[in-house]
């Protein structure tokens, strides 16, 4: 089993076709109902069946790495808390970018530096061929895709100020994200998200 795999570069965290996601799961869909409201229904609003499909997978793969009280903060949060229950959910659903997180951000921060190096992901990569040799199998194709979907995560989750400038600006974290993390001992995701 490999540690890290590259999916995140199917797509940032992408709030408001999630929040219409969570929605749908806290209706407890059987798998008929899930795909008319994807495809039928079109609520993510896709020009095709296939991209709309496509973007359900991967948003419902992260969603599920939640519970029914994380699906709910989702749908009826305020921006900020949705955002931050979005980034949680693709870390667990993402090694790699959890990873990143804590391997790169929170080292510079520790170092008072203020923003992040364009060579940060290439010295990144090379440490998790390390760890995962399966990671050097990946074309530079996708490794540049996987980039710029980590880079734009965390500057929609307002970790930096923008993918073009690399500004560090770690948001405090909401503290029902904090309760829900404590209360499942998820160790790790908050380890890779509070940056004080």
């Amino acid at each position: 089993m490999s540690l890290y795999n590259a999916e995140v570069s199917a797509g940032s965290l992408l709030p408001n076709e999630s929040r219409k996601l969570a929605e749908l799961l806290l209706t407890e869909p059987d798998s008929a109902t899930w795909t008319h409201a994807i495809k039928v229904d079109n609520i993510l609003q896709k020009n095709s069946p296939a991209t709309a499909m496509r973007m359900a997978r991967l948003i419902r793969n992260r969603l599920e790495t939640l519970d029914a009280k994380g699906w709910l903060m989702i749908a009826d949060g305020t921006p900020e808390l949705r955002l931050q229950m979005l980034l949680v959910a693709a870390i667990r659903h993402s090694r790699l970018l959890g990873d990143f997180m804590i391997d790169v951000y929170r080292s510079r921060r520790r170092r008072m530096e203020t923003e992040l190096s364009p060579g940060d992901w290439d010295a990144f990569l090379h440490e998790c061929m390390q760890r995962d040799p399966s990671v050097e199998e990946w074309s530079s194709s996708t490794q540049i895709k996987l980039q710029q979907v980590v880079l734009r995560i965390l500057a929609e989750a307002r970790y930096i100020d923008s993918t073009r400038t690399l500004h560090l600006t770690p948001p405090l974290l909401h503290p029902r994200v904090i309760s829900y993390l404590a209360a499942q001992k998820d160790y790790y995701t908050r380890e890779a998200m509070e940056l004080a």
